[in-house]
């Protein structure tokens, strides 16, 4: 494949969404772009992240491995980086002729020069609002356009992670919302989702300004655009934990030349998949040391490809004092979880804590060691069957399945404690809440 007939690639990424969107068949969320883009594109209805907190999710997302592999286990603004050779995808995309630009919002480093991208458009919290970062999207891609060289643009939004400021976010006492089963419909909690709501408008308004843009500069035709959450929504008994809440995501893919309406995907597909199926597309090798598998089949790339039959996912440190060691196992029917220390049920970040949607939340209630969910019968996962004889052999399974997966990544877990990050970031703008003034930096690779 030449250089000038790859695509180029847009991915846009949300934080704290989970699935809720129209195209996910949340009724009362109002996002109108996405929706469109959800008829013209592959919607993966079994898309999962690796982890169910913002860098570790993110450092998959991008490395295409687990995050006890690439060493992002925690929060990049506490510390938490990659290790030193880890090669992120501007990095993959770059011998083969990509110029690759970041908006907006990253989370997976202090500084974020060392991504790998040839230019890092930033701004800080003040100015993070989804709007200004579309705006600067749409200025970069008007100059992108008059070049044949093929691109790479991620664009990351704050928006819908917490809080969800009043004066940026109006709501109606009465908007109807869609309630997720595993939370009560009480007042606290309506009064939540309305405002998450609100953000999630905000976004999708945001986003479906760049889609408009690629439209009218003629290049959403030779473009991929893919569009995925980080993890679960911010609410109890979603992020932070490793049930289907925590750490489902939307993700949508476009590949150029697609026909609406495009058939949906059923399969299962892992957060680190997407960097090989990019890959795959656009005729790049993909490296040895990369742990996903290609989705490319599933997008009509290719007549043949491998489905899995599991997906992974973990978590380890959340906040300086939130170590949290657990790992998933999920297959069609089943999900595995085992803890390794003693940790409530329902673990809840600190913006989540302090949120109206966490009153009344038993937080103390013990978490057991092992878990195993029939996601047929108990799609939301609240009876736990681990230890009944009828499911021995099931559970020996993922078991097994559970512990490959640990020893052919070399998980650290397997030796004991995993260790708080050694030092706290020396840059506290890589973290999504900061407040210091940051004027957008353009960092050029040598």
């Amino acid at each position: 494949m030449t250089q000038s007939a790859r695509p180029n690639i847009v991915l846009i990424h949300w934080h704290d969404t989970g699935r809720y969107l129209g195209a996910y068949g949340r009724t009362h969320a109002r996002t109108p772009h996405l929706d469109a883009l959800a008829r013209d594109a592959v919607v993966f209805d079994n898309a999962f992240s690796t982890a169910p907190l913002c860098s570790p999710a993110r450092g998959s997302l991008f490395t295409g491995r687990y995050p006890h592999s690439n060493g992002l286990m925690g929060l990049a603004h506490l510390g938490w980086e990659y290790h030193a050779n880890e090669q992120t995808l501007p990095m993959l995309l770059a011998p083969h002729g990509y110029e690759s630009v970041l908006v907006g919002l990253q989370h997976e480093s202090a500084d974020a020069s060392t991504l790998g991208y040839d230019e890092v458009i930033d701004v800080n919290a003040d100015r993070q609002a989804a709007p200004v970062v579309a705006e600067l999207a749409v200025d970069k891609l008007g100059t992108l356009a008059q070049s044949d060289t093929p691109f790479l643009m991620v664009v990351g939004m704050f928006e819908p992670h917490r809080p969800f400021p009043a004066h940026r976010f109006p709501t109606s006492d009465t908007a109807p919302v869609d309630v997720p089963p595993y939370l009560p419909a009480s007042e606290g909690v309506l009064e939540d989702l309305r405002a998450f709501n609100a953000a999630v408008t905000y976004a999708d308004e945001a986003t479906g300004r760049i889609l408009t843009r690629l439209r009218e500069l003629g290049l959403y035709d030779n473009t991929i655009v893919v569009f995925t959450t980080d993890h679960g929504i911010p609410f109890p008994r979603a992020k932070s934990t490793l049930f289907d809440s925590g750490i489902e995501v939307a993700l949508l893919v476009r590949l150029p030349g697609s026909t609406p309406p495009r058939p949906r995907c059923p399969d299962l597909v892992s957060h680190v998949d997407l960097v090989p199926t990019l890959l795959d597309v656009v005729g790049a090798p993909v490296p040895v040391r990369v742990q996903g598998v290609s989705f490319a089949a599933q997008l009509g790339h290719g007549e043949t490809g491998q489905r899995r039959e599991e997906i992974y996912a973990e978590k380890n440190w959340h906040g300086l004092r939130q170590y949290d060691p657990i790992r998933c196992v999920r297959t069609n029917r089943y999900k595995y979880i085992v803890s390794y220390e003693e940790r409530p049920m329902v673990p809840l970040p600190v913006d989540i804590a302090i949120s109206p949607s966490a009153i009344g939340v038993d937080d103390a209630a013990p978490r057991s060691p092992v878990e195993l969910y029939d996601l047929e019968a108990d799609p939301h996962e609240t009876r736990n069957l681990a230890g009944q004889e009828a499911l021995v052999e099931t559970e020996k399974d993922l078991a097994e399945r559970l512990a490959s997966w640990q020893h052919g990544t070399q998980d650290p877990l397997l030796h004991g404690l995993i260790p708080a990050a050694r030092r706290a970031a020396s840059n506290r703008g890589a973290h999504p809440n900061r407040t210091e003034v940051i004027e957008p930096q353009f960092v050029q690779r040598s």
